[in-house]
């Protein structure tokens, strides 16, 4: 069959049963569709359903209608080329849990004025330059030792680690791109395992941050920029590649990749991308291409 929808669920939400997935398999079939045998990518957590007859967007609508409310990321697509050979991540709220700019900002004493200019920025209500100006301005004076206080506490989203293992061991090419710092991307490149960082860049004058950011800002059209050119270096049409992100910063290479994934997004993410994950933790990114558990690398 040329199409697949997959049912993903976080552990934590309950198990995937199969009367969920006889739920999909009768939506499938009332819209026009022939589905196949169920599929397991991962017992109780993750399933395959392969379908023709109907368009995955017709499909994904459908079946999520049918489940309602239920805990479950739906995401239907052609079931060619499903494994990406490049992956651009965003590293906030994506990568990493919460917003590093916002804890930096605790330190001097600003982190719910910043975490709201943050906010607006993430639902596309101010443009993302004009927010990181902004809220940088505002930590004027702040001791850089700060930002090593803040990475100490910085912790990664659950399934980061096997995400980027797992596509690494398969031959992708791996690249953290973010609008937050390059002193945060750098370390976490590391931390994971990407290929490559790219993030903004603090002016630091006597060891105290100047409120300044130094040219060019990273933000969403370099995303993009570097999406269309990573997949041209490594000679890749773009239906091999895979953008994973939040929120408005984001969109336009969600919009531009093989596939999009809005990871727990802001609402402008959410519309934009092609595939949503609102519930499974990053491995669903995985699944989302076909990996089965057993193949994850961790």
């Amino acid at each position: 069959m040329d199409n697949v929808l997959t049912l993903i669920t976080n552990s934590a939400d309950g198990a995937l049963s199969a009367d969920q997935v006889e739920v999909a398999r009768r939506a499938l079939d009332a819209i026009g569709g022939q589905s196949a045998a169920a599929d397991w990518l991962s017992p109780h957590e993750a399933v395959d359903i392969a379908f023709d007859g109907v368009h995955p967007k017709d499909a994904e609508a459908a079946v999520r209608q049918a489940l309602g409310d239920r805990p479950l990321d739906v995401i239907a697509q052609s079931a060619l080329r499903r494994k990406k050979k490049l992956i651009i991540a965003d590293m906030d709220s994506t990568i990493v849990e919460g917003e590093t700019l916002d804890e930096l900002a605790e330190f001097a004493g600003l982190k719910d004025q910043i975490a709201a200019l943050t906010k607006r920025a993430m639902n596309g209500e101010i443009g993302f330059a004009e927010a990181l100006r902004t809220r940088v301005a505002m930590l004027e004076g702040l001791s850089e030792s700060f930002l090593e206080e803040t990475m100490n506490g910085v912790h990664l989203n659950p399934g980061a680690r096997e995400l980027i293992a797992t596509m690494r061991e398969n031959g992708a090419f791996t690249a953290l791109i973010s609008g937050g710092f390059s002193f945060f991307t750098d370390r976490i490149r590391e931390r994971v395992g990407f290929h490559m960082s790219l993030g903004n860049k603090l002016e630091i004058v006597d060891g105290h941050l100047t409120g300044q950011v130094i040219p060019p800002v990273v933000d969403k059209d370099t995303k993009l920029e570097m999406l269309v050119d990573m997949a041209a270096q490594q000679e890749l049409g773009m239906t091999d590649t895979f953008s994973i992100g939040d929120g408005a910063n984001d969109v336009p290479m969600l919009m531009a990749a093989g596939m999009g994934v809005a990871y727990h997004g802001h609402p402008v993410a959410r519309e934009h991308a092609r595939a949503r994950l609102d519930h499974a933790d990053l491995s669903g990114a995985l699944f989302i291409q076909g990996y089965r558990r057993d193949e994850f690398v961790t």
